[in-house]
């Protein structure tokens, strides 16, 4: 399809859906990992106790985001100077080789250190990916959507990243209670999921090359092909990179504390069994997901700032409950309305952020503007979570990271409060009809 034609609602809709799966099997991959990692954790390290060998596989998994950040730099630039269309297809290229590499990797018993090494390295290409494809995913999402309901259509970025993170879960769930044995899952049955990943992700590639270009790349390449962003270019946004990193910081940690963590700490911490360890995880990220459209289009009416403002203040004043409510809870359903709480509040967060950074940056600097300042933030407070809170009960002060948590939603909280509304002062707008931002759109 020519990158010059003019968008119909039709092929807006096409290439929305076509960039969402993409999305979808690169979150996919990217947390089954996460899911899988009780499982997997002695084939790549040394036998020793469960804590010990989660916080190996903890490690690996904040060392993948140290990648983040470089691939949010390098695809940035990329997606803003040949357009987000080819960014998104190198991107789930990349996810698909390091799933696949994970999938047929040889134990620590068969080669030793080099087992943990080609999971790092396997992560390191996983992070690459996924650092470009949330930047460049945002933008695209975010341009490619209608004016009107940019925070609807946004919100499916989050839609597609918690299916994944689901989808992983679901086929843990099917393989642990009807196709598998505890026994085949820890021998040979983790690989499963990453061959699956590698599968789809050629589906996503195929997909990726029926996406329309957005507008306001193409406009803004046509009106000045010369151009380009850089580095230097996104340091003359000094406040759009600073809120950026403000807003993602306690939003970031609070995700990933109540979506990836719990698995692990239910187990480790509230004795249940990784079955309905899974179960409670599935179930509430089912409803997280639903959420999502729900709030995005919410802030579509009432604007994006009060909806982080929510977030920033219940986060403050509950963060510390739910997880120690998570901590003593007794019974499944118990855990899965604590869980649920703390995802209901998150989705303040997580269904605009995309749309909010998209809309602080100009179309030239946009995919990198989103993409770096998030990954930076990120690879430091989301992909720390699960092993500062492994790190803080293995030394008996679980509770520090309950007050941890809390303080870094406070922070994001001071910026959502003093930011401006971006509903009613966003570069997309400008950049698609020369209007100033808010005058007319508000």
């Amino acid at each position: 399809m020519d990158a010059t034609t003019r968008i119909t609602p039709a092929n807006r809709l096409r290439s929305i859906f076509s960039g969402s799966v993409g999305n979808l099997v690169e979150w996919y991959d990217w947390y089954a990992y996460s899911a899988f990692a009780i499982y997997f954790a002695p084939h790549f390290f040394p036998k020793g106790d469960t804590t010990a060998q989660l916080l190996d596989t903890a490690a690996v998994f904040a060392v993948g985001f140290l990648m983040r950040p470089v691939g949010g730099w390098l695809m940035g630039l990329y997606a803003d100077r040949h357009g987000r269309k080819a960014a998104l297809m190198l991107s789930v290229l990349l996810m698909c080789a390091g799933s696949l590499l994970i999938a047929v990797a040889p134990g620590h018993d068969s080669i030793g250190l080099a087992a943990p090494a080609l999971l790092v390295f396997a992560r390191l290409l996983q992070g690459l990916s996924v650092g470009g494809e949330y930047g460049t995913s945002a933008t695209y999402l975010s341009e490619m959507a209608d004016a009107r309901r940019r925070g609807f259509w946004s919100s499916f970025q989050y839609v597609t990243l918690v299916m994944g993170q689901l989808l992983a879960l679901g086929l843990l769930v099917l393989l642990q209670r009807l196709l598998l044995t505890e026994e085949q899952l820890h021998d040979w049955g983790w690989r499963i999921p990453f061959v699956v990943g590698a599968l789809c992700a050629v589906t996503a590639l195929y997909l990726r090359r029926g996406m329309q270009e957005t507008e306001s790349f193409v406009a803004a390449r046509s009106h000045d092909p010369k151009r380009r962003g850089s580095l230097r270019v996104l340091l003359q946004h000094p406040r759009a990179v600073l809120t950026v990193i403000g807003l993602t910081m306690g939003g970031t940690l609070s995700f990933y504390t109540f979506t990836t963590y719990p698995q692990k700490f239910l187990v480790n911490t509230g004795g249940f069994s990784k079955a309905d360890a899974t179960l409670i995880s599935a179930a509430s990220l089912l409803v997280f997901m639903l959420l999502q459209p729900l709030v995005g289009a919410l802030s579509d009416r009432i604007g994006r700032r009060p909806i982080l403002i929510a977030f920033g203040v219940l986060g403050t004043l509950c963060t510390y409950t739910i997880l120690s409510g998570i901590a003593a809870a007794s019974s499944v359903w118990s855990a899965f309305a604590w869980v649920m709480t703390g995802l209901v509040i998150v989705s303040g967060y997580t269904s605009i952020n995309a749309v909010v950074k998209a809309e602080l940056f100009p179309a030239h600097i946009r995919a990198l503007g989103v993409g770096l300042p998030y990954a930076l933030t990120v690879s430091v407070f989301g992909g720390t979570a699960e092993y500062l809170a492994l790190w803080f009960k293995k030394v008996g002060h679980e509770s520090y990271f309950y007050w941890y948590v809390t303080a870094c939603v406070a922070v994001s909280l001071s910026v959502y409060v003093f930011m401006r509304d971006t509903k009613l002062h966003s570069c997309i707008d400008r950049d698609q009809d020369g209007a100033q931002p808010g005058a007319a759109k508000a």
